[in-house]
């Protein structure tokens, strides 16, 4: 078996108060080095974020070595096909927040997680919560928490996008773009892995959203429980070196290339700045390459 055969990779988050950020930042570093993991942890004074690769066997040392503590058990691991060389080295950091929204004040966090935010839905729930708002003849209107690049590959039907190049641009588009014409509507949020939006939840409700639901798990969790058989469409960016994901084999491509206008998933980066992403199928891209 080859090495990259037990590999996984691990995606998590906890909104909890931590006293001590820099104390937490110093055991995850030596915890994740002993452990020869890679990837992204992230610590703030309201929790913590992390994008783990590394062996099976590793991997579940972590979540042991986790749940052996107040603060980070029972967290939910999302696991993920990858491996330890998606990540360049691994990155553990102190930021005065764990997703960049510029709302560190917006969001209410105790040792029950963030208790101003939006109803959290399972996939299987908020199908049912679908139901009932249609044979109420109520719209419900699905929000992505992403920003606009990430939703090019792959999104919820009947979608609103935001305008948005980073998680800071959130502030200014649900307080002035198409989904602020909707406040009065059921709006279901939904983000990779469900961490955006317990806090954009929380800032929609802070400016009068009336009834805000937040997909549990996020998209990943959608993914695992309908595959490509439910209200998804197209295939999963994500912020590792694969750029993207499929829930199956029957993931379609959604996005046209630039270039050709043939349909494709594949993402270029050209310029190493991942907010100018551009569409470009591999043909296209190996003849910009040759040029």
């Amino acid at each position: 078996m080859k090495e990259t055969d037990s590999q996984k990779i691990i995606l998590f988050y906890k909104f909890v108060p931590i006293a001590d950020p820099d104390m937490t930042m110093r055991w995850q570093r030596e915890l994740c080095t002993r452990l020869n993991l890679r990837g992204r942890v992230l610590i703030s004074p309201h929790g913590i974020n992390g994008t783990l690769g590394g062996s099976k066997h590793d991997l579940e040392l972590y979540k042991r070595a986790m749940s052996d503590t107040d603060q980070f058990k029972k967290i939910v691991y999302k696991w993920s096909n990858g491996s330890r060389e998606d990540f360049p080295k691994l990155k553990v950091k102190v930021k005065p927040e764990i997703v960049a929204f510029d709302a560190a004040d917006e969001i209410v966090v105790s040792e029950r997680g963030i208790e101003n935010g939006g109803k959290h839905l399972k996939p299987a729930a908020l199908h049912k919560m679908l139901d009932e708002k249609k044979k109420a003849g109520q719209d419900v209107i699905f929000y992505d928490g992403r920003n606009m690049y990430e939703a090019k590959i792959g999104k919820f039907k009947n979608t609103i996008i935001p305008q948005t190049e980073t998680s800071r641009d959130f502030k200014k588009d649900i307080e002035e773009g198409e989904i602020s014409k909707h406040k009065d509507k059921p709006i279901v949020t939904y983000c990779t892995g469900g961490i955006r939006c317990e806090i954009l939840s929380a800032m929609m409700k802070n400016r009068g959203y009336e009834e805000v639901y937040q997909m549990d798990g996020g998209i990943v969790k959608y993914g695992e429980k309908f595959k490509d058989k439910g209200l998804w469409e197209g295939k999963l960016f994500v912020f590792d070196d694969r750029m993207q994901m499929s829930f199956s084999d029957e993931a379609e491509d959604i996005a046209e290339c630039e270039q050709c206008g043939k349909k494709t998933s594949n993402l270029q980066n050209s310029e190493n700045i991942r907010r100018q992403l551009h569409v470009v199928c591999e043909s296209c891209a190996n003849k910009m390459k040759t040029a």
